[in-house]
């Protein structure tokens, strides 16, 4: 019996994935978490199968979540399913140990495909991803200013162009107003930027905004 742990925030979107797994999967046992310390609890009382795991969530985001899931249980298959785009997170959840990645508004039968991919130890990506995850590792390959950031210096940087505020940032992410000052800085330095406006203006010609 396939078991599948959803960890996402939304009850009402859990409970869509829920039914695609269940048509998808006859039989399969489906566990619900709403956000990254629930989901690590309970893949501590019980085997799983895959977790489909969302990237925004209250507390944990979802790539500190998938680190921490891989380093507890290597061996378990993470798919993301995410309201971003494959350009600003997918290279990054990958390289972090993801198994696969789906966005939200894809076709609901590519979520069974994925999950069965998983399952049985392969990957699962689009052309278009598999294309440029290969692009990163090419001797010499031309790197965007964003892609030389930390991946919580690139969480600030996406929050920031989306017009928080350092305090929101904090709050966002559960780090102090002096940390996140600190981590802008650093951005900016790495930029080689000295506004948030700069920095607003290339998150959106990027299409990185939160």
């Amino acid at each position: 019996m396939l078991k599948v742990l959803v960890v996402d925030d939304s009850p009402l979107f859990r409970r869509g994935v829920k039914n695609l797994v269940n048509e998808g999967f006859q039989g399969a046992k489906i566990g619900e978490a709403g956000d990254a310390c629930e989901m690590l609890e309970m893949l501590r009382q019980n085997p799983w199968d895959v977790t489909v795991l969302d990237i925004s969530m209250p507390g944990m985001n979802g790539l500190d979540a998938l680190k921490q899931a891989k380093q507890e249980f290597p061996e378990l298959p993470v798919l993301i399913l995410s309201m971003y785009p494959e350009e600003q997170y997918a290279i990054r959840m990958i390289k972090a140990g993801a198994d696969g990645y789906l966005t939200k508004s894809g076709a609901p039968e590519e979520l069974v495909k994925a999950i069965t991919k998983v399952r049985g130890g392969g990957k699962y990506v689009s052309p278009s991803l598999a294309e440029a995850l290969v692009a990163t590792v090419k001797p010499g390959a031309a790197k965007e200013p964003h892609e030389m950031l930390s991946d919580r210096e690139y969480q600030v940087l996406c929050l920031i162009g989306s017009g928080k505020t350092v305090g929101e940032i904090a709050g966002r992410t559960n780090l102090s107003v002096s940390t996140i000052s600190t981590y802008r800085a650093r951005i900016l330095e790495k930029m080689c930027m000295k506004t948030n406006a700069e920095l607003t203006r290339y998150v959106i010609k990027q299409g990185l905004e939160e």
